[in-house]
């Protein structure tokens, strides 16, 4: 029955039960009257009897169908009620679904908010200064703790900006990386608090802290100190607190990044500082860091005119880190320097071959000085502009600026209109000598290429008489060559104070198998510089090879008179001499 009314209910019934009552009441009257009819003719009695039988049965019927109706509206009534709930009920799951999806996400979204405070937490190696203490009347005076620190952190950051090295990108062992931020207290629980702890009890930060008081004599004591920072104290007057500021931010810099350290100090012409820190610094420190300390303690050696020295500190730099790829770079320099350009290039094939080909491992900056010496301009020119675009334009050369290396190799190319420009985008530097030094090279090589021979010799004039500091020798090695032919193109190449131009050039010409030409010049390197032992080693060099031996050994005798403790001179002598006996 319920099948039938729940048909009805949504239309696809036949009869109602209205109808089903009168059809039966019907049949009944019907079949009453029939039977009636038939025991009527029998016996009268039983005719009545019957009749009021059947009458009861329709009374009854009656009844029936009026319950029925009745029924049948409180069933239609129960199952609209029934449909109602089934409505609130779906829409109550379709609204428990959707808060059960929203807790979960929330729940999902704080996980990942957990997992990530949590991997921050773990790899966190940032310096943290905390706000210092100060004495009142600087606190009057609006100098106060938080005033202090910031000005702390403004100085560690430009301190490593200032620090031209790609070592400053690198994860180091100390808590340094190139995160520097100011902690400022928060009050109640939040976000913030929960970080800042988590990366106290997990993380590798470095925290500094410290204090500002007023001395006896009136001036002002910073101290500053830190995990792993031994407490220190900067001492000034009361008008020096930017100076002692600095020079504490030194020191935290210093102790907690000492490769960084190092490099900004090379950087700086401050070779001498750097010597004597790398080598303090080399022996406490960690395994990762002391191949970078060495490449800075070669770095500096060299600025201070001792190659031979630095070619030693960079191979046992690799010795340390064989994919030191920066340092393969620097042993070429340094055998460049030395006059060993065929050295450099075989150290350029084997850092190729380490860097498993190229492109390979190896970014492609470190290729500066081969693609110099084998002339392969384009790739030089595209190394030197990915690497000044990466570090603002200066490159992270120590010694020179990118757009001293832009400028030479537009000048090579022929593209004057580029060299010009770039040559307008040298910015003086008073912390790097190679700027002015290197400026007064690029105009004389450009007025050269102009077709301006005068000019082009008053620069080169101007470059050789400053080509004398070490740094610059060492990071421009034979540039001096380009001297003796401006020179020449002026009318005037018996200049005094050429010998250097003319022995780059004898050594030049030497290693393309020129040896007339190489002779010539080693000559006049010799006139011009009578008390310089190379010119007449290297032209005993080239009087050997070609088997004049009495005459080499007269050039091997005459440099010994001028340079008795010359190593090398002395094994050339005496190797020649054996040969010859």
């Amino acid at each position: 029955m319920a099948d039938g009314l729940l048909a009805r209910v949504f239309g696809d019934q036949e009869e109602t039960p209205e109808q089903e009552a009168a059809e039966a009441l019907a049949r009944a009257d019907g079949f009453a009257s029939a039977v009636a009819a038939k025991l009527t003719g029998n016996d009268p009695g039983v005719a009545r009897k019957t009749e009021a039988f059947l009458d009861d049965q329709s009374q009854l019927l009656r009844v029936q169908k009026k319950h029925l109706e009745d029924e049948h509206e409180l069933r239609i009534a129960h199952l609209r009620n029934q449909l109602r709930e089934e409505r609130i009920r779906r829409s109550g799951l379709r609204l428990r679904l959707a808060f059960q999806l929203v807790l979960v996400l929330v729940a999902t979204v704080i996980g990942a908010g957990l997992l990530l405070l949590l991997r921050d937490a773990f790899t966190s190696r940032e310096v943290v200064v905390e706000p210092f203490e100060a004495p009142p009347a600087l606190v009057a005076q609006g100098a106060t703790g938080r005033v202090i620190a910031a000005n702390l952190l403004d100085e560690l950051r430009r301190l490593q900006s200032a620090t031209r090295t790609a070592a400053s990108k690198r994860n180091l062992s100390n808590a340094w990386t190139g995160e520097i931020k100011l902690a400022v207290p928060e009050a109640g629980i939040s976000l913030g608090e929960l970080s800042r702890l988590l990366r106290a009890r997990l993380g590798h930060d470095l925290h500094i802290e410290g204090e500002v008081v007023d001395t006896a004599e009136g001036g002002l004591a910073l101290t500053v100190r830190g995990d792993g920072v031994p407490a220190k104290r900067f001492v000034g007057t009361a008008t020096d607190l930017g100076k002692i500021t600095s020079d504490a931010a030194e020191y935290v810099y210093a102790q907690s990044e000492p490769v960084l350290w190092a490099y900004y100090l090379t950087s700086h012409g401050r070779d001498d500082e750097a010597m004597r820190f790398s080598r303090s610094a080399f022996a406490g420190a960690d395994n990762a860091d002391r191949p970078y300390l060495l490449n800075t303690w070669g770095n500096a050696t060299a600025g201070v005119g001792k190659p031979h020295e630095a070619l030693e500190l960079y191979l046992a730099a690799l010795k340390l880190k064989p994919d030191f790829w920066i340092a393969y770079n620097n042993v070429m320099q340094a055998r460049w320097a030395l006059g060993e350009e065929e050295g450099a290039w075989k150290t350029g094939e084997s850092f190729r071959r380490a860097a498993g080909g190229r492109p390979g491992q190896a970014p492609e900056t470190y290729y500066q000085d081969v693609d110099m010496l084998t002339w392969n301009l384009s790739a030089l020119w595209d190394s030197t502009v990915a690497d000044a675009d990466a570090t603002g334009g200066i490159g992270s050369a120590v010694g020179g600026t990118a757009a001293i290396t832009l400028t030479d190799v537009a000048i090579r190319l022929h593209d004057l209109a580029t060299a010009k420009i770039r040559l307008q985008s040298l910015k003086p530097d008073p912390d790097d000598a190679s700027v002015a030094i290197m400026g007064s090279f690029l105009r004389g090589r450009l007025a050269a290429e102009s077709g301006d021979v005068a000019e082009a010799a008053r620069e080169m004039e101007t470059f050789g008489a400053a080509f004398v500091d070490p740094g610059v020798v060492f990071n421009n090695p034979g540039y001096n060559c380009w001297i003796a032919p401006a020179e020449e193109a002026a009318g005037h190449p018996d200049k005094a104070d050429l010998p250097a131009a003319y022995y780059s050039w004898g050594l030049a010409l030497a290693r393309h198998r020129d040896s007339a030409g190489a002779e010539a010049k080693l000559q006049a390197a010799n006139e011009r510089g009578p008390n310089w032992a190379d010119p007449l080693k290297a032209w005993g060099d080239l009087l050997a090879r070609e088997g004049r031996t009495k005459q080499a050994l007269e050039k091997y005798d005459q440099a010994l008179k001028l340079a008795p403790n010359w190593t090398q001179l002395k094994d050339a002598r005496e190797a020649l001499t054996k040969q010859r006996t």
